[in-house]
């Protein structure tokens, strides 16, 4: 799965694991914000996003463990790191 063709493209959705203050102070553009503590709570809504998931944090550990998680749920997603990285992919498209 190429993330930055994903990213460039908008293929699917962007979901920033962070916490809500942390996406506050800054966030990807059109990403979504479901915290890491929040994901088994709110698999109804994230079965209805558009796939692949491109999962973000801070510097990629959460959104590991959350890729983790929901590939083992059958969910196509995959870690782009931090979203700062998955900023920089999205500047390239202008």
């Amino acid at each position: 799965m190429n993330i930055e063709k994903i990213i460039k493209e908008k293929q699917g959705t962007i979901v920033d694991v962070r916490t809500p203050a942390e996406f506050a102070g800054g966030h990807a553009e059109g990403s979504i914000n479901i915290p890491l503590n929040e994901i088994t709570a709110r698999m109804e809504e994230i079965k209805t996003l558009k796939t692949p998931l491109v999962l973000c944090c801070a510097s990629g550990g959460r959104s590991s463990q959350v890729h983790g998680y929901l590939a083992q749920q059958g969910i196509e997603c995959c870690n782009a790191g931090s979203w700062l990285d998955v900023n920089y992919f999205q500047a390239q498209t202008v």
